[in-house]
């Protein structure tokens, strides 16, 4: 039987099918000693996007055979460093696609239609003693530029079909994919009514929206992040809706997360969510079978279902 470090939480199907296979340890029951002590012993790791392996935890494990990602955003985990030591890392793409352009596409329609607010106003007891909240915006046959054109990305514009966008999009290289490609973000931005923002995370992508994005895209515009928090420039992003350069923002993800800029949660033209993209019932159960039987394939053969592009080229 082999040992596996797990960071973070599992589910309890999760942790029955694995407990076949491992010994399960805790990070968070582990003490600095503990782990030096037991670190030899560690082959595997189950943790997720947000928590990643801490360098501390990767340097008391020379041992580790694999890491195992709970979530499609992996830029936690120092694939560099797992690289350099022949540790594959894997990840769950595709199983959470749809729930992810759901929630974009969610967020968008939550803006345009004052969801939110509207709530409010109704459970304030506003509309029977003011009358009709003020009308909203429609959804319908908006320019919307993705920032990212990847499974997730194209997902996201075959749901927004159903509203006769126009889709266009920004990425590093152009996609196969029957949509306007623009290589230069700010040019995008000022065409577009909505930003949605679906790139990858890390060091490459940090503050890719900044503020000249946010001026481009303008008072009239909306802006939708369901990639990773560092990706926008939330100080300017803040700004830009206090002082009226931005008219919109539907947040899924943020840069210190679980912390949220105070001064988002009294506005009325944002909708916050708290990374809840892929948090389905379904989803999660899809994802966590993907975690367990990329850890099995790897302990049965040295394979992975799904590895991370920067780890293909270790596997047999």
């Amino acid at each position: 039987m082999h040992d596996l470090l797990l960071i973070g939480g599992i589910t309890s199907e999760m942790r029955a099918r694995l407990e076949r296979r491992f010994r399960i340890h805790a990070l968070n029951m582990l003490d600095d000693d503990a782990l030096s002590a037991l670190g030899g012993q560690i082959t595997h790791v189950a943790t997720n996007g947000h928590d990643g392996v801490p360098a501390r935890v990767m340097a008391a494990l020379p041992n580790l055979q694999m890491v195992a990602c709970y979530g499609v955003g992996y830029d936690a985990i120092d694939t560099d460093s797992c690289v350099a030591r022949g540790i594959p890392v894997s990840h769950t793409p595709d199983v959470l696609n749809a729930e992810v352009a759901t929630t974009a596409v969610m967020l968008m329609l939550a803006c345009y239609r004052n969801l939110v607010s509207d709530d409010a106003y109704v459970r304030a007891g506003r509309w029977a003693q003011e009358g009709s909240a003020p009308l909203s915006r429609s959804a319908d046959r908006r320019k919307v530029g993705l920032v990212g054109m990847g499974r997730i990305g194209q997902e996201i514009a075959r749901k927004l079909s159903v509203f006769d966008a126009e889709i266009s999009y920004h990425s590093r290289t152009p996609k196969d994919v029957p949509y306007q490609y623009c290589p230069n973000l700010v040019d995008m931005a000022q065409e577009a009514d909505v930003l949605i923002v679906i790139t990858p995370g890390g060091a490459a992508t940090r503050h890719l929206v900044n503020g000249r994005v946010l001026d481009a895209l303008g008072p009239e515009g909306t802006l939708i992040n369901v990639a990773r928090g560092s990706v926008v420039d939330e100080e300017a992003l803040v700004a830009a809706l206090q002082e009226g350069r931005l008219g919109w923002a539907g947040l899924d993800v943020f840069e210190a997360e679980p912390q949220v800029p105070e001064a988002l949660l009294g506005m009325s033209n944002v909708v916050l969510l708290p990374h809840a993209g892929s948090a389905t019932v379904e989803t999660r159960r899809a994802m966590g079978a993907l975690v367990v039987d990329n850890l099995l394939a790897h302990l049965d053969d040295g394979t992975l279902l799904t590895p991370v592009p920067e780890c293909r080229h270790l596997l047999p």
